[in-house]
């Protein structure tokens, strides 16, 4: 994603229309503003700014000329936020884009845990959180590398299965749609900070480099 496309993404509503054609398939204007509680003007003009950025396209061959129906594009959006360090008019859009998404994962956990799942379900989901780690940048890269080659299995697995049944005579399928999410960062450990508290209350105690080399207090 460049910044051009995350500036025409990085806007709430926005975010929230394309999370919903992504994750339940196409739509109208009409209904997408019944299902978000907006008015159907303004959702109209953002669908035409999604779709503007590649984010969204119209079915044709369905809907009429005043009722259009928009699906995402079926092509991975990746952002890397180091792309745009050195951008000053992409940190705002960023801030606002990494905001939205990570209250988008949250409401996706607590719409699940509202929800009334069978025990079957209820005993295969997970909301784990492993905090005795400690990991290089190299190492931490690595971990999400393999997490997500394991996701790309089950992915192409699952989508060969589906294929299997669209061939096959018609029955229940025990297969839902499930969202895996992941969240791996570094976290400030209590000595950083009680380092930095300390180095920002007595500024006159940091070592200094004078220009011998020489480190002194």
């Amino acid at each position: 994603m460049d910044a051009r496309s995350l500036r025409g993404l990085a806007h709430p509503l926005r975010m929230r229309i394309l999370e919903l054609l992504t994750l339940d398939g196409p739509d109208t204007a009409t209904g997408l503003s019944r299902r978000l509680g907006e008015n159907t003007g303004t959702v109209s003009w953002h669908l035409r700014q999604l779709a503007a950025h590649d984010f969204i396209e119209e079915e044709t061959g369905r809907g009429t000329r005043r009722e259009r129906w928009w699906r995402a594009v079926a092509v991975s959006h990746q952002l890397n936020t180091t792309d745009f360090r050195d951008d000053p008019d992409a940190r705002g859009p960023l801030s606002v884009y990494v905001h939205e998404l990570v209250q988008q994962h949250f409401h996706q956990v607590v719409g699940y845990l509202a929800e009334d799942w069978g025990p079957e379900w209820r005993d295969a989901g997970a909301i784990a959180q492993w905090h005795d780690l400690r990991l290089t940048p190299d190492q931490l890269a690595a971990l999400n590398k393999e997490v997500e080659d394991v996701v790309d299995r089950h992915r192409a697995a699952a989508r060969a299965a589906a294929a299997e049944r669209a061939s096959a005579a018609p029955g229940a399928s025990a297969a839902r749609p499930v969202i895996v999410q992941l969240q791996s960062f570094p976290r400030t450990s209590r000595a950083d900070r009680s380092a930095r508290s300390d180095a920002a209350a007595h500024p006159d105690r940091a070592d200094r480099t004078d220009d011998a080399g020489r480190t002194w207090r």
